[in-house]
């Protein structure tokens, strides 16, 4: 148990220095970067806090707590990549949308083009 909740914990550590670093590069946004901090936070204070581990497993209905912390991180995951998932939506369907407007945008200025040529 020991052996698992030290390879989780340096794991977070790796995960917060990469989310800082890539803050800090500006490879990834600050407001995206706070979800990423807060689950590695959330790892990290889980996989060195064996009481509040071992609660967290009982309530769960667990015999084994890192058990629990896996679950756990799996479902804070799971929730980040559905959010993540509806921003991504989000921004195809502006882009669409922005592309269609370029478009009709184009067509008019050729029309302005077309008629002062004409003129």
């Amino acid at each position: 148990m020991d052996r698992l909740l030290n390879v989780l914990t340096i794991f977070s550590g790796v995960l917060l220095a990469l989310v800082l670093v890539s803050v800090r590069r500006a490879h990834i946004r600050v407001e995206y970067s706070v979800s990423w901090l807060l689950a590695a936070a959330a790892l990290l204070v889980l996989s060195r806090s064996r009481g509040l581990l071992e609660a967290a497993a009982h309530r769960l209905g667990l015999a084994y707590p890192p058990l629990a912390l896996l679950m756990v991180i799996g479902c804070v995951f799971l929730v980040m990549f559905y959010r993540f998932s509806v921003i991504i939506s989000k921004l195809r369907d502006d882009n669409i949308a922005l592309a269609q407007r370029m478009a009709i945008l184009e067509f008019h200025l050729q029309s302005l083009r077309n008629s002062q040529n004409n003129a």
